[in-house]
Parts: structure tokens; C-alpha cells; sequence
């Protein structure tokens, strides 16, 4: 049901915004959908001169995206690599040799870590693992679901100091020092993973082009249909479950990331309350500040870093954020329904007067 749903939620998106009735002679508009990357649905849009060009790029796209999504795993085995899952399996036992995007991903993570409130810390696993726990078994018997015990929450927080994250550069190897650490790096693993493929496909030739990953938008250069100067993108209302259906806005950009954070889009019911997975690192219980964030940067890393980071502070820490990191943007969603928009995402939205030319 989940894939279902992001796979409509991405044909909404794509397929009603970005189509164009004209093309430049010397480009073909093409898309290419695969499943299974990162637990999701990745579709690609693309104008080359030929299907061959497309398919190619098309399939270094979907091997590239399989080989991080096993590196990245932390719920899989596969032989003959060592991952996430590897790592803290071997939490205060012995390091692990990793490649080379492990370290990246980990040394990204933690210099932003470092250099911001400090709620988004890859260490965070332990809390994590106990609140998937409860999630997965409240949706398989919903009429027993439970919030996780305060005791047994605060017993896991005691486990998450990033710095007990020991990386060798040297001999590639990551170590986690605490034997009852787990690395969780759903908050940016998937948006690091584009960026580095995307780099990846622009240096191969691939310059008109935009993706979705489970949601997370990554586009590059312009539309080459003679038409538009930019893509459009569709930002979801949090009250329909659905992209398309009424969404709440749409913004124009070029080389741009655009990932959301919301309640709606994992979690599960307690007595009727919605149980949402972002978790506040502090209360240890699902932040409650908005209904969903969507953040606009070019680095599709940094805006999945920065969509959890944004979704976590009360809305004046949340909006000075925003308005100290160049080039980030983003819109606000209120529990009450009430709106806001950095000045920068103000000049993207179509509801603000402005348009894909």
C-alpha cells in the first residue's frame, strides 16, 4: 500500500506538471519508473536526442540507485558487502571496512550535525529501532497499538552520541564504540544518495532532466521543450493522501531539490491520534509543530537533512534556520492550517504570481 501510494503520488507529480505539447526538434521527451531503490518508487524525466541516450542514462540511474540502497541498508544482509547494517551489527565488537560512500555519508552527516541544533544525528538508531517497533505492530493490530514506555526510550537515548562514531579514513573503517549504538540514516541517506548520482549523470551528458525518488525531487538544467525555462513541482497538501488532489501550491525551480517532511506520511493510530515517525530527539516523541515542511535547495542531501532539521524546531528557531543557510527555502504548514513561505520560496510559487518562464 505504501509503494501504491508514493507511485501515484509521483505519477501526479511528474506526469501533470512536467509534460509539455511541444519539443525542441532535437530532443525527445522520455521517462523510465523502477521500484525497489531505497524502499520506493524512483521516476526519472528526461529530454534527450535519442530513447538509446535515455536508456542509458535510464539504467546507470537504476544501478546506481541499487548499489547505495544496499550500502545504505540497515535491515539487509548481502553477500560480499559490508553496510550499514554491518556496521551496527558489529557495534563494540570490531571496525568494519567499508566503502568509501559509507564514510562520506557518515562524515556529511555528522559535520552538519555538528554545525546545526544538533536534532538530526545519524546515532539516533537505538530510539528509532524501538519506535519502528511499535509502529510496524500498531498497523498489524491496530486495536492494541501502544506508544512506546518513556523508560524504555530514555534507556535507548543514552545510546546515541554521534561522536561515538569512530571513522578511520586510513584503513576505511567505522566503528561504533557504544555496543548498544544503531546508525539510522533514513534522514539523509536518500537525498545524499541522489546528489552523488546526479553529479554522476550530469558529468555522462545528462543535463535536462528530473527525478523523484520516493518523493524527493532532484532537476537538473531546464525542460527542453521549447515551452518552459522551468520544471514544476507539485507541494502536497498534508490533508489529501494523494499529489494532485488539490495540492497546496506548486513551485517553479532549475537545479533543485525539493524534499518534504510531514505526519502524513508514515505512522500509525493510539486512541485515535496520529503517531507519526519524525521524532524529536529531546521529547523523544513525534514533533508536533506542523502538519509538513517542504524545503528547496539545490543538494538534494542537504535538503533531506534540512526537511527533518526544519520540521523539528518551534517555527522561530525553524524560520531563522532557513534564512541563515544560502540558498535554502522553505514552506511552513501549521497544525491549524495557517501557511508560511521564506521570502526566496515566495518567488517559486505559483500562488505568489510566479510561473515556469
Amino acid at each position: 500500500m505504501k509503494k501504491m501510494t508514493i507511485y501515484i503520488l509521483i505519477l501526479a507529480i511528474l506526469t501533470s506538471l512536467l509534460s509539455g505539447c511541444g519539443t525542441d526538434p532535437n530532443y525527445y521527451r522520455y521517462s523510465y519508473t523502477f521500484f525497489n531503490a531505497f524502499d520506493t518508487v524512483t521516476q526519472l524525466i528526461g529530454y534527450t536526442k535519442t530513447k538509446d541516450e535515455f536508456d542509458e542514462y535510464s539504467k546507470y540511474l537504476e544501478e546506481r540507485m541499487m548499489e547505495l540502497h544496499r550500502l545504505y541498508d540497515k535491515y539487509n544482509d548481502y553477500e560480499g558487502i559490508n553496510n550499514i547494517k554491518t556496521i551496527n551489527d558489529n557495534a563494540g565488537i570490531s571496525p568494519i571496512e567499508v566503502e568509501q560512500e559509507i564514510i562520506d555519508l557518515i562524515n556529511f552527516s555528522r559535520e552538519l550535525n555538528e554545525n546545526s541544533s544538533g536534532k538530526v544525528n545519524i546515532a539516533f538508531g537505538a530510539v528509532l529501532e524501538i519506535w519502528s517497533r511499535y509502529r510496524d505492530d500498531g498497523l498489524v493490530d491496530p486495536e492494541n497499538a501502544e506508544l512506546p514506555p518513556m523508560d524504555l526510550l530514555l534507556a535507548a537515548s543514552k545510546h546515541t552520541n554521534i561522536n561515538e562514531i569512530i571513522v578511520d579514513e586510513i584503513n576505511k573503517t567505522v566503528f561504533l564504540a557504544d555496543p548498544n549504538m544503531a546508525l539510522d540514516v533514513g534522514a539523509v541517506a536518500k537525498g545524499y544518495a541522489v546528489e552523488l548520482i546526479a553529479h554522476e549523470l550530469i558529468e555522462k551528458g545528462f543535463t535536462s532532466w528530473i527525478m523523484s525518488a520516493g518523493g524527493n525531487i532532484r532537476s537538473t538544467g531546464k525542460p527542453m521543450d521549447n515551452e518552459r525555462e522551468r520544471w514544476g513541482v507539485g507541494i502536497q497538501n498534508p490533508d489529501r493522501e494523494i499529489f494532485g488532489e488539490g495540492d497546496l501550491d506548486v513551485i517553479f525551480v532549475n537545479d533543485a531539490s525539493v524534499v518534504s517532511s510531514g505526519d502524513y506520511q508514515r505512522y500509525y493510530y493510539v486512541d485515535d491520534i496520529r503517531v507519526h515517525h519524525i521524532i524529536d530527539p529531546e521529547t523523544l516523541m513525534p514533533a508536533s509543530y506542523y502538519r509538513a515542511v517542504n524545503v528547496v535547495i539545490e543538494d538534494s542531501g542537504l535538503a533531506d537533512f534540512y526537511s527533518t532539521e526544519v520540521y523539528l524546531l518551534p517555527y522561530e528557531e525553524s524560520r531563522a534556520l532557513v534564512d541563515s543557510v544560502e540558498g535554502l527555502e522553505a514552506i511552513w504548514v501549521f497544525p491549524n492550517g495557517t501557511i508560511e513561505m521564506s521570502e526566496g520560496f515566495k518567488a517559486m510559487a505559483k500562488s505568489q504570481g510566479a510561473t515556469s518562464n
